[in-house]
């Protein structure tokens, strides 16, 4: 990106940047519930990035750019801070899915397939599948995966219990290669689907044209890629 002439000329800023905007909004979306609209991530992307223009200090060394890229974010997260999260049903559904490839696994030996989940999960593979497209959104770790049970609070119970560490846990050294250990593991498609997303930063629609899939099926691989890395790392997850 050509850098630009002035942070005072709004219009030029929103001209020149807004494609960057748009890609940042369409990257959160795999990561967000399907009740989330992209159009009001971009809309609030595009007020932190008049905001940066505003707030920029050229005397402190930053590149515009890199300054406005960290507003920009900073307003969608806001914007999401805002907004609900999964459903508690959609998340049930997910342990359901996450319990139903643990199973599998252990019996198999291997990564069960979607008609085998579907078949365990005694669901018709339509429903399964759309389970997976409500499931967007879902995390490899959530606050919830460190309460008890669904009726404990989980800033209760973390806040009464100082030995429970999340981010400590995530930091763990046997955290990051068992969770290495598990993405290689995972079917080479939804391998794929991983890698184009976290490493490449493709977008769901952008995936979807490199496989010759529909967005909503990358959507369905991506949810059931994280159950199955959900599955593996239950051990951490429930012993903080």
């Amino acid at each position: 990106m050509p850098p630009i002439a002035s942070v005072d000329d709004k219009d030029a800023i929103v001209k020149e940047m807004a494609p960057l905007v748009k890609r940042i909004a369409y990257h959160f979306m795999t990561r967000l519930p399907a009740s989330v609209d992209v159009d009001d991530l971009i809309q609030a992307g595009l007020m932190g990035l008049l905001d940066a223009s505003d707030n920029f200090d050229s005397t402190q060394g930053a590149q515009f750019e890199t300054y406005a890229v960290q507003r920009i974010r900073g307003s969608m997260l806001d914007e999401l801070r805002q907004a609900d999260w999964l459903p508690r049903n959609v998340r049930k559904n997910l342990r359901k899915i996450e319990a139903a490839v643990a199973k599998l696994e252990q019996r198999y030996g291997r990564p069960p397939n979607e008609t085998e989940l579907a078949g365990e999960m005694q669901v018709p593979l339509a429903d399964y599948q759309h389970m997976l497209s409500d499931a967007r959104g879902s995390q490899l770790l959530h606050y919830e995966d460190f309460q008890e049970s669904d009726d404990n609070d989980f800033f209760d119970f973390f806040l009464a219990d100082n030995q429970s560490n999340p981010l400590a846990i995530i930091e763990d050294k046997g955290f990051r290669q068992m969770l290495v250990n598990a993405i290689s593991n995972l079917p080479e498609r939804e391998k794929l689907v991983m890698g184009l997303y976290y490493e490449k930063e493709l977008n769901l629609k952008e995936i979807g044209e490199v496989l010759g899939v529909s967005e909503s099926r990358i959507c369905q691989l991506h949810s059931q890629a994280v159950a199955r890395l959900r599955s593996r790392m239950k051990e951490w997850t429930h012993n903080p």
